[in-house]
């Protein structure tokens, strides 16, 4: 011990210079370097032309994904300042794009509303790309400037003339750091449709080179628009949209409102345009507002009699959508992937604003606040008989293995971080699983049947379903606000069905249940898939397995005398060594984590799937027909 303290001394302390920092540690600045990190380095370069938007200078931005996985976006606001910064005695360009927490926005002047307040942004993605090469309009010229690896290896140049002013920004991010350069179309475009419904008037238009593919997005109604659009394959209660906007205190409030016949609710909020998926105080009052105002008018109105007790925030937010904007000078969010926003005013900033122009909207429409108050109503006689049911099933759980489900085949392994859950359809394929499992840490509970389509039921009524009883048991967790992660048995939660698409049913029901009651088990990242193989081949005795149609040719091409193929119609075709190999064994199993990378389109996918209207599941099976691999009728 007393070797090592000595050689601990000055010369071992590391000075990071520069934008070294965030190479070393790029997950400290963009949440890490997977796919949603490099989806976070075109976010943050868009952020900054969103706060020209928001400024009211751009109104058109274009995000082009090339060939070479490099990105290119476009804008046409006022262009990055140029000319030497008095502090560092650097262009100011340069310092924008070298210096960490350097820019416009820590002042008042240039930027009343931005969403890149950090100042790390443009500067991280500058140190995370192999090159980046930024061009300039402005003040009749253009600019350019590139870097690599974070470093500038050209002056500032002058390279021309220009008519209109912008800029124009090309990067690549590097191999080195990220795992993979694979950008999804379809993560982004919501990203930027998002953005287009939250600054009115606004084109975004968005092309992926790679395979030709573009969408343009423009919304004249702002959060009325968003609103609708989620709504779209509801069953809606009132038309148009509630809608407010007042500015108070120096904050814009924004609000959208409109109730369906679902069960879920889908609020969404943003600050200063940026989602902050954990909400924050802004999504605290308007809850508050929405709740204050529904139970003075329902008073007011009769509806609610002396003897009845207030609503609760769960029975007047059910079947309710909704969209909460606030755009601010000085937005504090948590950290820089701005998840939850914590500036104490806006709580009642945001109630005050909501409650008052709800409550006219409620009285000017007694028809549209009756229906919204019978739907609380019905909410929350359920919510009483769910109580008594989740009670009973909490009961249950606190009995432990006493009530544990009893076709749960549990692990010796008492420690949760090392436990793991395989949830699997039917008595066969659990009867696989659970002799094929290694029993140390692996436990297995099949489910009988398909679960309850949760979607298109009550909690009540889902607490009253066996199935959901044995997974929220085995879970340990309770459910819905009552949930407790703290409790979860097995850290690791696999969903295994068949290849099939019954399976495929199966598993989005049980994801519909998740999403729906247990989302923090898909954001602490601890519900997977299973991918069990398709085909067993065998050459002579040599044994392979195909997860894939393009794996079963490539093992069968060249070899297509003495081939025994075996295609797998259900987990309960392997006998348990087979499901060991290929589906539970950790050293050679591919397990797929579930992800929301876009709560709102996620909620209207599952809608889409999972519920009442038939047009919109219909339209989406027709489209995506092609896509489908293995269809057993």
């Amino acid at each position: 011990m007393a070797e090592s303290a000595s050689t601990y001394t000055a010369a071992d302390i590391q000075v990071l210079e520069g934008l070294e920092a965030v190479r070393r540690r790029p997950g400290m600045y963009i949440g890490s370097t997977d796919i949603r990190g490099l989806h976070h380095l075109v976010y943050e370069v868009v952020d900054n032309s969103i706060d020209e938007a928001l400024a009211g200078i751009c109104n058109r931005i274009e995000v082009t994904i090339h060939p070479d996985h490099s990105v290119t976006v476009v804008d046409n606001g006022r262009g990055i300042p140029v000319g030497i910064n008095e502090q560092t005695g650097k262009d100011a360009l340069e310092v924008v794009h070298t210096v960490l927490h350097a820019g416009a926005k820590f002042g008042s002047g240039s930027y009343k509303v931005a969403s890149g307040l950090h100042g790390v942004g443009v500067s991280a993605v500058n140190a995370l790309s192999a090159y980046l090469e930024v061009e300039v309009q402005r003040d009749g010229h253009v600019y350019r400037q590139r870097y690599e690896q974070g470093k500038p290896v050209t002056p500032v140049e002058q390279v021309g003339k220009a008519k209109e002013t912008g800029t124009k920004t090309h990067f690549l991010p590097d191999e080195t750091i990220f795992k993979q350069l694979d950008y999804r179309f379809e993560t982004l475009a919501q990203r930027f449709r998002e953005m287009a419904f939250l600054t009115k008037a606004l084109t975004i238009a968005f092309r992926d080179e790679r395979a030709d593919h573009e969408m343009s997005f423009h919304f004249e109604g702002g959060v009325t628009s968003f609103v609708r659009y989620l709504n779209r394959n509801r069953e809606v209660l009132h038309s148009p949209p509630f809608h407010v906007e007042a500015q108070i205190e120096g904050t814009l409030v924004e609000a959208a409102i409109q109730y369906n016949d679902g069960y879920a609710e889908s609020v969404y909020s943003f600050a200063n345009n940026v989602n902050t998926v954990d909400g924050g105080t802004h999504l605290t009052g308007f809850r508050s507002a929405v709740t204050r105002s529904l139970n003075d008018y329902a008073r007011k109105a009769g509806l609610l009699k002396d003897k009845d007790t207030n609503f609760g925030g769960e029975d007047v937010r059910e079947g309710l959508t909704a969209v909460v904007s606030v755009k601010m000078s000085d937005p504090q969010f948590e950290s820089q992937t701005k998840s939850k926003l914590g500036n104490a005013e806006l709580r009642g900033q945001v109630e005050s604003v909501v409650a008052e122009a709800f409550s006219k909207y409620l009285d000017d429409n007694p028809r549209v606040g009756k229906q919204i108050v019978d739907k609380a109503l019905t909410a929350s006689r359920a919510r009483q008989a769910a109580r008594q049911a989740r009670d009973l099933v909490i009961r249950k759980s606190a009995l432990e293995s006493m009530t544990l489900p009893g076709k749960l085949a549990d692990c010796s392994e008492q420690d949760p971080t090392n436990a793991e859950l395989y949830i699997v359809e039917g008595d066969s394929a659990g009867g696989s699983a659970k002799q094929g499992r290694d029993r140390r840490f692996q436990a297995v509970l099949p489910l009988r049947g398909k679960i309850l389509n949760v979607e298109k039921s009550r909690l009540n009524t889902i607490l009253g379903n066996k199935e959901v009883q044995a997974l929220i048991t085995a879970l340990g967790t309770g459910i819905g606000s009552q949930f407790d992660l703290t409790n979860l048995r097995y850290h690791r939660i696999i969903v295994m069905t068949d290849a099939d698409v019954d399976g495929a049913h199966i598993a989005t029901l049980l994801l519909t249940f998740f999403f729906r009651y247990m989302a923090p088990l898909i954001e602490s990242g601890h519900l997977f898939l299973a991918k069990p193989p398709l085909y067993r081949v065998q050459r002579r005795n040599d044994v392979h397995y195909a997860y894939t149609d393009e794996d079963k040719d490539a093992l069968v091409k060249g070899h297509e005398d003495g081939i025994t193929l075996q295609r797998y119609k259900g987990l309960g075709e392997m006998n348990p060594t087979q499901l060991w190999e290929t589906t539970m064994n950790p050293d050679s199993r591919t397990l797929v984590q579930v992800t929301v990378d876009d709560g709102a389109e996620a909620d209207r996918v599952f809608d889409m799937l999972m519920g009442s209207s038939v047009p919109p599941r219909k339209r989406f099976i027709q489209t995506h027909a092609k896509e489908v691999r293995n269809l057993d009728i």
